[in-house]
């Protein structure tokens, strides 16, 4: 599991360690990661002897971190220039090491940046608020236009614990971070103006909990159900589907393309849709509803394409069973509604769904992922699982867990109504919602890289349900384990 830390606690960890290690010692290994990574940018393109590097510093240890790797690259032949933006808060340490090793510091910034091979970010560390200022902020747009860009610990300008970017940032194609991960590199905006993270261990050991954690195959395999020998289809579990409308009837085909894939042993579906349904998926269980009539399932899913039918969201919201909301269903919402139940509650909006039940617009969603999904399960007590270009999981148990898989061709009509059928049908194999929505969106955003293939191509949501399969297979072969269903 990748583990995100709050710039507090990585301070505090810093801060122990330090204490142990000789003066120094700590950014020595920084600067040490970050010359590693950048020999093998260089290398790769036309080698580090004879190549132009940038070094954009500020005032704070990641300005030191850029000149002490600065003074290493030039030990190997290449030309280091240092842009110091307040040169009288440079580090001095790091300043003396970069010129005994050759390097210099530049007159004319922006010639430089220009004609360089490769610029580092070192001008705002993880303590940094606000965006750029305006002489940092042309800069940087001058070197995403005309060098690789390397960031020191997190692109300068995006802020390190939410993810948001309050101004002008730094756009990296490569960003080193050392001694943990940040949240701002897990969650966009921030997130996309990190580019490709390499982690380089320097001994932090933080002791809190994490604010943010990001599942792997691993973990996920852990979380799938298996059947046992003794399984039938009602231990397996059974979901049920209230969805689609005589408009949108293909969100119930879709829902139920991702229920029938998501571990559950039978899927029920109550809807006006139930030809189309049946048409498709012929093992499906269709009953006219109401809801409670339809017979014993484990969980519900309710909402895709359900247009203004709000009928079946009271008998829905009585049953002592887990219950997904989406799509339509959001609209008939209240957090008084959501609180009165008695078992789990698993709400699936999109920026625009979560700005309507927060009361606010989409764009403070958008620019602030973390901060709304976090309101939404404390206002409705519920967990919640924030679609979008960095998906997120939050409730009241844990860390909020950010879902690293997925591509941007998933932003294609549908696609949440397969998620929701999937992690629907993992509730209903006994998953707890926290747990399902998790391992829901992983084997989603799996399922659409395989649909786009290896050079990316749009999808639709029938091929995401279709590659489902192979996602799940994907996961499971990387890591045996024995069944059961409520791990």
């Amino acid at each position: 599991m990748r583990t995100a830390y709050s710039v507090a606690d990585v301070r505090a960890a810093e801060r122990e360690l330090m204490a142990r290690l000789p003066e120094g010692a700590l950014m020595q290994r920084a600067a040490a990661g970050l010359a590693a990574v950048c020999v093998r940018l260089l290398s790769g393109a036309r080698g580090v002897y004879g190549s132009r590097v940038v070094l954009l510093v500020g005032s704070g240890d990641n300005g030191g971190d850029a000149l002490y790797a600065g003074a290493r690259l030039a030990r190997r032949g290449a030309a280091v220039g240092a842009v110091l933006l307040s040169p009288e808060r440079a580090h001095a340490g790091g300043l003396a090491a970069l010129r005994a090793a050759g390097g210099t510091v530049v007159a004319d910034a922006e010639r430089a940046v220009i004609r360089a091979d490769l610029v580092v970010d070192g001008i705002v560390g993880i303590g940094g608020r606000g965006g750029l200022r305006p002489r940092a902020a042309q800069l940087a747009a001058l070197a995403a236009e005309s060098a690789t860009v390397v960031a020191v610990d997190l692109p300068s300008g995006v802020d390190a614990d939410t993810g948001e970017v309050p101004g002008e940032a730094v756009r990296a194609d490569v960003t080193v971070t050392f001694g943990a991960y940040k949240p701002g590199l897990l969650i966009d905006p921030a997130r996309e103006r990190a580019g490709v993270v390499h982690h380089v261990g320097i001994g932090l050991a933080p002791a809190a909990e994490p604010a943010a954690e990001a599942l792997q195959h691993a973990d996920v395999a852990r979380l799938l159900p298996v059947p046992s020998a003794e399984s039938d289809k009602y231990r397996r579990g059974v979901v049920g589907v209230v969805a689609g409308s005589a408009r949108y009837p293909g969100a119930a085909v879709l829902a139920v393309a991702g229920a029938l894939r998501g571990g559950a042993g039978a899927v029920r579906y109550v809807g006006p849709a139930a030809d189309a349904v049946l048409a498709r998926f012929p093992e499906t269980l269709v009953h006219a509803g109401p809801p409670h009539r339809a017979g014993r399932v484990q969980a519900w899913v309710i909402g895709p394409g359900l247009g203004d039918e709000a009928d079946a969201m009271d008998d829905v919201l009585a049953a002592e069973v887990p219950v997904l909301v989406d799509a339509d269903g959001l609209r008939f919402l209240t957090p008084e509604r959501v609180r009165a139940r008695t078992a789990g509650t698993l709400l699936t909006p999109h920026a625009g769904e979560a700005a309507a039940l927060l009361g606010g617009d989409r764009a403070a969603v958008e620019a602030g992922r973390l901060r709304a999904a976090r309101e939404l399960a404390a206002a409705f007590g519920a967990t919640v699982l924030l679609k979008g270009s960095t998906t997120l999981v939050a409730d009241a148990a844990g860390p909020v867990r950010v879902n690293p898989t997925g591509t941007g061709w998933l932003a294609t009509a549908g696609s949440g109504d397969v998620l929701s059928g999937l992690t629907g049908s993992l509730l209903a194999a006994g998953l707890p919602a926290r747990a399902a929505a998790s391992a829901g969106a992983y084997l989603h955003g799996l399922a659409a890289r395989f649909a786009a293939g290896p050079d990316g191509a749009p999808v639709t949501a029938t091929q995401v349900a279709g590659r489902l399969a192979a996602a799940w297979r994907d996961v499971g072969r990387r890591t045996p384990r024995p069944g059961g269903a409520g791990r």
